[in-house]
């Protein structure tokens, strides 16, 4: 019989990381969740705090953590823009000075350890799909660098500490996920269009609508975190981890108004600073190397997160704006 794996999750309580944490114990590793709560709640993890096999605890990556894990899967850090804009020296530090803390954790422990990296890394693309070997297109002093540049600072810190001290990692590239447990104030794109919806209020599209995403649901994304951190050790990253099947904005928009049956109206406004106008992952590196790929489409997976929302708005857990403020 296998031995326990004891597991640390940074960002645990998070969306991505309450998902994962569920599966790791499911899969029956001793899960230790530490999370400090910034962009994230107690309640996405609550109902795992009696398994015996769980732990959380409130710290913040960018101290040092002294605990004995196996492997280490580091999530932590805002990664949203309403989120990663709001301190974004703070953001800045808990990409770097986080992974700086946890490849050293990892070092002392010789532990495994994961980056939960971005499809940010790759600013506004000129090469489409992206495959893991395209260097990017970032603006490194715009509203969105904290987060972009962190990111890609991580990166670097991940293969260094492998060439300099042998260390195991993993890195996976994530693109646009969307599934329940996301914040439904959190500015992006799925969680915006459906609370608007859902409260009757205009669906605020960013530009004409015809900037491309490609939306991964989040327990196959999970998925491939697993499968990729149980590669042997010479299979570092990084990898994207998303779904290549690519929708506009503006398709989207109109998909969740039909699956709300919303009077919703569409309106536009202005595209942010530096909005990457594709997006789209080259997978085939996943496919050959993980056999993974998204099995989950957008309809099924939109009726899932909208029931999740739908859910909070009954239970008054999602501001509900008075209705003469809506057009």
């Amino acid at each position: 019989m296998p031995s326990v794996k004891r597991i640390l999750v940074t960002g645990g309580a998070g969306f991505l990381g309450s998902h994962l944490c569920e599966r790791l114990l499911e899969r029956g590793d001793e899960v230790l969740c530490v999370d400090n709560f910034f962009s994230s709640t107690r309640r996405n993890v609550e109902h795992l705090l009696d398994h015996p096999r769980f732990e959380l605890m409130r710290h913040d990556v960018t101290f040092p953590l002294y605990v004995e894990v196996d492997e280490i899967y580091n999530l932590a850090c805002p990664a949203s823009p309403v989120h990663y804009q709001y301190d974004p020296v703070q953001t800045t530090k808990t990409s770097v000075i986080g992974a700086i803390n946890m490849l050293g954790l990892a070092k002392r422990v010789k532990a495994k350890i994961f980056q939960a990296s971005t499809s940010e890394v790759y600013g506004d693309p000129v090469v489409h799909p992206q495959p893991e070997s395209y260097w990017g297109n970032v603006n490194p002093i715009g509203f969105r660098s904290c987060y972009d540049e962190g990111k890609r600072c991580a990166e670097t810190l991940f293969f260094d500490y492998r060439r300099q001290h042998k260390l195991s990692v993993k890195v996976a590239r994530i693109f646009n996920t969307y599934g329940p447990r996301m914040h439904p104030h959190d500015g992006r794109v799925v969680s915006n269009f459906i609370v608007q919806a859902l409260q009757g209020a205009d669906i605020t599209l960013y530009g004409d609508g015809q900037q491309t995403r490609s939306f991964c649901y989040v327990d196959d994304l999970v998925d491939g975190f697993m499968r990729l951190m149980d590669t042997p050790d010479e299979v570092t990253g990084p990898m994207n981890l998303g779904n290549p099947n690519e929708f506009t904005i503006r398709e989207l928009a109109d998909l969740v108004v039909e699956l709300t049956g919303s009077r919703s109206r569409v309106m536009s406004a202005p595209l942010p600073s530096d909005d990457p106008k594709q997006r789209q992952p080259n997978i085939a590196k996943a496919r050959e190397t993980l056999a993974w790929a998204p099995r989950t489409q957008l309809r099924e997976g939109l009726e899932k997160t909208i029931a999740y929302f739908d859910a909070l708005l009954a239970r008054g857990e999602i501001y509900k704006p008075k209705r003469e403020g809506v057009r």
